[in-house]
């Protein structure tokens, strides 16, 4: 969609083609773009400027949709033009997403992959402003049985109590683990600390029976597989 001219304000003024509800209709929400979305939701916009244009303010404030998703609802609500209702709008409209991938037709995920993984956490991993470490506990057919949410703030080997990763595998007869968590700088690149929590982890499996299938760091839009990258899980 062409950006609306200056001159232009209300949605009601554009034609019917460019309008966001009528090109979702025809088109499919998918070719619709962040700020045409938002504005959905949005409704309204403000004299002078209408909600495609709040909508893009919104996404230039936050950082896109990922920051809007990180930011509180009463950031959100002191937003030019943005009402308790429309906040609601937004945020309810980001859980959904959230809780999307969790639904399964079995209502438990099957892991196959490493982005198997990374899919089933990465919408709600990626809006988290620390670093949090997350474990997911499989059965043996690979079936997410449970995923453990353990610790938030500064993640290495010597502030993780390794044995806190299996406490729960072992109360739910867990087959195995992967061990996740973000990196809310949107890079996933492991760092040594990461490596030397993997090692630990893996090391640990092999005493309690408990394999550490993999460790995902969780970016922005990308994710790093420990395990296909051969990093704490060799020797």
């Amino acid at each position: 969609m062409s950006e609306p001219s200056n001159t232009i304000h209300r949605i009601q003024d554009f034609d019917e083609n460019e309008r966001p509800r009528e090109r979702l209709a025809e088109l499919g929400a998918s070719a619709l773009s962040n700020a045409e979305l938002l504005a959905i939701l949005l409704r309204t916009g403000l004299p002078g400027e209408n909600a495609i244009q709040v909508g893009q303010r919104l996404l230039k404030q936050f950082g896109g949709i990922v920051g809007i998703h990180r930011c509180g609802y009463e950031e959100l609500c002191q937003q030019k033009g943005i009402s308790t209702a429309k906040a609601s709008q937004i945020k309810a409209a980001l859980e959904l997403g959230r809780r999307l991938p969790k639904e399964d037709a079995e209502d438990k995920p099957v892991i196959r992959s490493p982005k198997d993984a990374a899919d089933l956490i990465q919408y709600e991993m990626v809006g988290l402003p620390q670093e949090n470490l997350w474990v997911l506990l499989l059965d043996t057919r690979n079936r997410v049985l449970k995923i453990e949410k353990l610790y938030k703030g500064s993640l290495n080997s010597s502030t993780v109590r390794v044995g806190e990763l299996f406490k729960s595998a072992l109360t739910n007869n867990a087959a195995s683990i992967i061990v996740a968590h973000n990196h809310p700088s949107g890079d996933p690149t492991p760092s040594p600390e990461d490596v030397a929590l993997t090692r630990a982890a893996v090391q640990a499996g092999h005493l309690l029976d408990v394999e550490v299938l993999d460790h995902i760091v969780i970016g922005q839009n990308k994710f790093v597989s420990l395990k296909d990258k051969g990093l704490g899980f060799s020797g």
